[in-house]
């Protein structure tokens, strides 16, 4: 079994900079991967970034690409989305998620992740 929790989200004008963070506990995060979700309100939850914790490859969406990084800190068990230039289309309660999706497709699509936090919202004003 793991554990997420999510911290860092908050109210922050169009053009300004978040850092999120997601406290994994529970068990070995080797084999996982880590990702972010985030889900705006009468939308279906949507794939933003996800890292592989042994290896660091990662994968982002098209609409994040060049705005946002996600990293991981072996040594605190903890994932991080900087998230840079925000726009208010990225308001959303932001979810981080650890599994084991095989290829793009898997990856991006929230039910084939095992694991999910709590979420925390962010909210871009324009």
């Amino acid at each position: 079994q793991v554990q997420l929790v999510e911290s860092g989200g908050g109210l922050v004008q169009a053009g300004g900079s978040l850092r999120l963070s997601c406290a994994a506990s529970g068990r070995t995060f080797s084999s996982l991967v880590m990702g972010w979700f985030r889900q705006a309100p009468g939308k279906e939850r949507e794939f933003v970034a996800s890292i592989s914790w042994s290896y660091g490859n990662t994968y982002y969406a098209d609409s994040v690409k060049g705005r946002f990084t996600i990293s991981r800190d072996g040594a605190k068990n903890t994932v991080y989305l900087q998230m840079n230039s925000l726009k208010p289309e990225d308001t959303a309660v932001y979810y981080c998620a650890a599994g084991r999706p095989i290829g793009p497709v898997r990856t991006i699509t929230a039910a084939t992740w095992d694991y999910w936090g709590q979420g925390t919202q962010v909210t871009v004003s324009s």
